[in-house]
């Protein structure tokens, strides 16, 4: 069962989704209180455990989009711009890509406009060009005509459609006019530049305008632009004296245009002005919360977010750590500007995306770990600084610019991000009022160029029109708004019902371990693997059930959880080392027939499979021999299995109701290295089972009425993306090659014609074809049956097996591999699909996604597709936990997974008839087991009484009262029984000594007896002496006369003499 969770091929950029979750906390705002965040401990066994909040956010929550003038204006030298520093460095650096037309979003704005009309936001974050404005970037001279009707007629055009403006003064393109005077923000003379600039536009747009950002993060401006030069100006420093004096003049600007703002515009215009800061975050390695990790981290986040952060949220000066690391490179703040510098902001503007997070790679070379959790970071500014109201001001990530308009992976981390903040301000109670999607449209990404995408509207560079197309993202964007979140759906409301009395309430295992007369030597060639030691027998005596004292107990750990039916394969290389009838071990038999026999006994069902795969090299669960002739690619491997079956019918049938031919076909042909061979293993194996099938049916099904399937791996799988019709077709695809390619052959599809019945689905017959034909290959290598295959497998299912346990996100294999790196050395699939996971979704620890609602699917589509005649049973379902007793996950898995499985019966008419949980016992580690190791004591763990709770009530009853069933009072009686084999030994004893208290009791009284009755023949002797005896009664004489009591008396008169 492990290998369903084999490693998926996935987007590199998935690498990035180490998603820690923290709880709710109460607030405090002392400084350095932000540590506390990494030493709340995690109840739950994942870091996803509870990923998805299932809310709406607040009425008047701010929906936005956003842009910057320089990635997207284009017209750089039109209507009076002067250059900007950006001009400039991209004119001079190497790559020869530039802004000059960008998205020409100067010329398009009204473009622009219906695109946020599309999306429906309610406001529009843009910056405005300093050098249009200003060429010179002088704000005391006369303003650039053009550029101010170019930003008052966008201006009035987004509050005519309602569209609140939120106006950036500065994002990154200073006027070079300044940069070449002044040495750009080395200079503290750009202060007093700034406020002029910032005061004009105040007073120009400050009517509509209510939300103001004065700058867009100033520490990409100081480190990128003045420290490695990879941001304009270009500047690469010796030391951080110039970055740490680049931004003590950001900031100083930043408080000098609030406090402008707030004493001339502030009273009339009743506008709020705040900063954008940029920020990481980062985890302990390892998940080792030591004070040393603890603060590393809380250093890590001060000497980024809380450089800037700190002066104006905070005390008003820099964090102690930074004084303590940089010294005296470090300005200082007089005791005059810390008062004038605090609390120059009206609420917290926070960025957050892929260009800190690329910088701060350089900050984590002190065991840290960086993860994109904008939850955590939200809750860490309302530790650090208070409750303060809060705007996400850029959130987002990039796609590669072959995605074009299908930027798949962009849904689900917009999905997560948007959701993280739905969880700072439900859970974490943080007062975010504000979430804006970056960018609105595809533009110039700085140092990168056009080389990556992050606009929710796709621009194709090469046409001169520059049309916008909405991605895929824009659609998902635009479905958030008009939802204003994540509003539970009413499919996912528990039910309440109960599941039948006969209803499986199983537990699967893979094979048994029991105990033979070899001797055997474990993990000798480094396989982890059990090897026997030749010419080494331990002696035994005739065998007896009693020799296994393991069953006896396997049994009882089984029958503790209250479940009825329990599963488990059979050793096919155990029971015919040599892949045929010439060598059977009947050891291996007789120890099977003692483990039905002691289920029988507890009145316990077995359910009985025949070949298990192990899916690993070197013989995937077969005899050595028939591996080495060839395995499944060899047809005489169809009659050795078949011959082997008719061993176990033989042999086990008499206590078995149900028998599973062949364990995950679908996924056993997986191993095979090339197309050919996959499709050749899966005919044998469809013969394999289908000839089983029929031997039972003609020689065993008459005397002991079992039902005989086989077991498919049945993982749901869903489009990974919504909006494009070629990921349903893949997610399709993928169920057909997974249970349509071998449920179809065997069972009657209601789309079929009658011709088509019999085959394999004509869907995967038709891709088949067209692969090849694209490849050049003559024909399909799908094998077809003949007319008697047909025969021979058509119906050979008593019931549908199903083992489910996730469901799977499914997209068309991209054809340009180069976009994905770590594709380009996988083998496509036969399916043709890439498959991975929601990063939203809750998972395990090993990778499992946990999506209840997917077995519902999985059911119903087989149903829709094969009809409900057959019973269907989830013959295997569960999840790996850690934790060695207090396995919440697998008990949030078994209650929703059987929520699920109700409304399947209940609301979709599925004929579902059994649930199996996968497995019994942990071999080593905790994971899947309900019990855990015998290392471990083979202690219970909490989901069994979980799952027993849940069989006790036969579902999710109303009253929450125990299910009164037939069976429960038989088993009830059994129960008696089971106490009784439990105490065996001592009940053997105790009648024992009772038998020998009985006999010795009786010897007693025969000695007794004895002695009585010599006594009273001493006191007759004693009377009869001088007295005749005679045969005769007292007082009656002896007549001579009377012949024979004469002679009788005279005989005894005789004996007496002798005496």
């Amino acid at each position: 069962m492990l290998n369903r969770l084999s490693a998926l091929p996935l987007p590199c950029i998935w690498l990035w989704l180490v998603l820690v979750v923290w709880g709710p906390d109460t607030v405090a705002s002392s400084h350095g209180s932000g540590r506390r965040l990494w030493q709340q401990p995690s109840g739950n066994p994942s870091p996803h455990a509870e990923s998805l909040l299932h809310d709406t956010f607040p009425p008047g929550f701010f929906w936005a989009t956003g842009t910057s003038a320089f990635q997207t204006e284009g017209a750089w030298d039109r209507d009076g711009k002067g250059p900007s520093i950006w001009d400039i460095h991209t004119h001079f650096t190497d790559g020869g890509e530039n802004a000059d037309v960008a998205s020409d979003s100067y010329n398009r704005w009204e473009d622009d406009v219906e695109a946020l009309e599309y999306l429906g936001v309610t406001a529009y974050s843009f910056s405005l060009s300093w050098s249009r404005l200003f060429p010179d970037g002088d704000a005391r001279a006369r303003p650039n005509t053009a550029a101010v009707e170019h930003y008052r007629r966008l201006v009035e055009r987004l509050v005519e459609r309602r569209i609140k403006p939120i106006v950036t003064l500065f994002h990154w393109d200073l006027p070079q006019e300044l940069q070449r005077r002044y040495g750009g923000w080395k200079n503290e003379s750009m202060v007093g530049l700034f406020e002029e600039y910032a005061a004009f536009c105040f007073r120009t747009f400050g009517k509509e305008v209510k939300h103001w950002l004065t700058m867009h993060n100033p520490y990409l401006v100081a480190v990128q632009g003045y420290g490695t030069g990879l941001h304009a100006p270009g500047e690469k420093g010796e030391d951080l004296s110039v970055p740490l004096m680049v931004a003590h003049n950001l900031i100083r600007a930043h408080a000098k245009a609030w406090h402008t703002y707030h004493t001339q515009f502030g009273p009339t215009q009743r506008g709020e002005v705040s900063l954008v800061l940029g920020s990481h975050w980062v985890i302990p390695q390892r998940g080792q919360a030591t004070e040393a990790n603890l603060e590393l981290c809380q250093r890590s986040m001060e000497s980024v977010l809380g450089w800037f952060a700190n002066p104006i949220f905070g005390d008003g000066d820099y964090p102690a750590s930074m004084k303590s690391q940089h010294g005296d490179l470090l300005p200082t703040f007089t005791p005059e500007e810390k008062a004038w510098v605090r609390k120059t902001a009206d609420f917290f503007a926070l960025s957050f995306g892929p260009n800190n997070l690329r910088l701060s790679r350089s900050l984590i070379q002190y065991g840290q770990n960086l993860s994109p959790d904008l939850r955590s970071i939200l809750h860490w500014i309302q530790l650090e600084y208070g409750d303060l109201r809060v705007l996400v001001a850029e959130a987002g990530w990039f796609s590669e610019v072959a995605v074009e308009t299908e930027d798949t992976v962009a849904i689900y981390l917009m999905k997560r991000f948007i959701n993280q903040v739905l969880q700072a301000i439900k859970i974490d109670g943080v007062q975010v009022f504000g979430y804006t999607a970056w960018s609105l449209v595809d533009g110039f990404e700085w140092n990168y160029g056009y080389s990556l995408r992050r606009g929710l509207f796709y621009i194709d560079f090469s046409q001169p029109n520059r049309t916008r197309v909405p991605k895929t993202t824009a659609q998902y964007y635009r479905r958030v708004i008009s939802d204003n979140g994540f509003p539970g759906d009413q499919s996912a409301q528990e039910i309440r019902g109960r599941f039948p009395c006969d209803f499986h309430w199983g537990v699967s295992d893979s094979t048994l371990q029991f105990m033979d007369p070899h001797l055997y030597s474990w993990n000798l060639t480094g396989d982890g693997g059990l090897h026997v030691v030749s010419e080494v027998w331990v002696k035994t005596r005739e065998p007896q059930c009693s020799d296994y004292p393991a069953i006896q107990s396997h049994v009882k750990l089984f029958a503790s959880t209250g479940a009825t039916h329990y599963r488990f394969g059979l050793n096919w290389s155990l029971i015919l080392p040599q892949g045929d009838l010439s060598t059977v071990n009947t050891e291996a038999l007789r120890y099977y027939r003692c483990f039905l026999t002691k289920l029988r006994e507890q009145n316990l069902e077995a359910v009985i499979t025949l070949y298990y795969p192990t899916h690993t090299a070197p013989f995937l669960g077969l005899p050595e021999p028939l591996h080495a002739s060839g395995g499944w690619l060899n047809e005489s491997t169809v009659d050795a299995f078949q011959d082997y079956a008719a061993l176990c019918y033989r042999e086990l049938g008499s206590w078995v109701q149900y028998w599973i031919t062949i364990n995950e076909p679908n996924r056993l042909v997986d191993v095979f290295s090339n197309v050919e061979q996959q499709h050749q293993a899966t005919h044998h194996l469809l013969l394999a089972h289908a000839k089983a099938w029929r031997l039972y049916e003609r020689e065993h099904a008459r005397e002991q009425g079992a039902l005989v399937s086989m077991a498919l791996h049945a993982d749901w799988a869903q489009p990974a993306n919504p909006f494009l019709e070629s990921h349903t077709e893949a997610a399709q695809r993928l169920l057909l090659f997974e249970l349509g390619r071998f449920l179809d052959p065997i069972l009657d599809t209601a789309h079929l014609e009658r011709g088509e019945q019999g085959s394999f689905p004509r869907e995967v017959k038709a891709y088949l074809e067209q692969r090849a034909l694209v490849s050049g290959l003559p024909l399909s290598p799908l094998p077809s049956f003949s007319e008697s295959e047909q025969k021979l497998i058509k119906g050979t299912l008593g019931f549908i097996a199903l083992n489910h346990f996730t469901t799977r996100l499914a997209s068309p294999y991209p054809h340009a591999q180069s976009a994905q790196p770590n594709l380009q050395q996988q083998q496509r699939p036969t399916h043709g699909c890439l498959l991975f996971s929601d990063p939203n979704w809750s998972s395990s620890g090993l990778g499992q996604a946990l999506v209840p609602w997917g077995l519902r699917e999985v059911l119903g589509w087989v149903k829709q597709r094969y009809g409900g005649a057959l019973p269907v049973i989830v013959t295997a379902s569960g999840v790996d936990d850690p934790a060695l007793v207090e396995d919440s996950l697998r008990k949030r898995y078994l209650s929703s997974y059987l929520q699920e499985a109700l409304k399947a019966r209940q609301l979709d008419g599925v004929n579902l008839q059994g649930f199996y949980v996968w497995k019994l016992q942990d071999r080593h580690a905790p994971q899947f087991g309900l019990f855990a190791s015998t290392q471990h004591r083979s202690k219970p763990k909490a989901s069994v009484a979980a799952y027993r709770d849940i069989i006790q009530r036969g579902g999710f009853p109303g009253d929450n009262s125990t299910q009164s069933c037939r069976s429960s009072e038989s088993r009830g009686s059994c129960a008696v029984c089971a106490q009784i084999l439990e105490n065996k030994p001592l009940l053997v004893f105790g009648a024992c000594l009772l038998v020998a208290v009985v006999m010795l009791g009786v010897v007693l009284t025969m000695i007794l007896r004895l002695r009585e009755r010599s006594r009273g023949e001493r006191r007759r002797r004693k009377r009869g002496r001088g007295v005749s005896v005679c045969a005769v009664p007292p007082r009656v004489r002896c007549g001579p006369w009377q012949r024979v009591p004469t002679v009788q008396c005279v005989t005894d008169k005789l004996r007496v003499v002798r005496r």
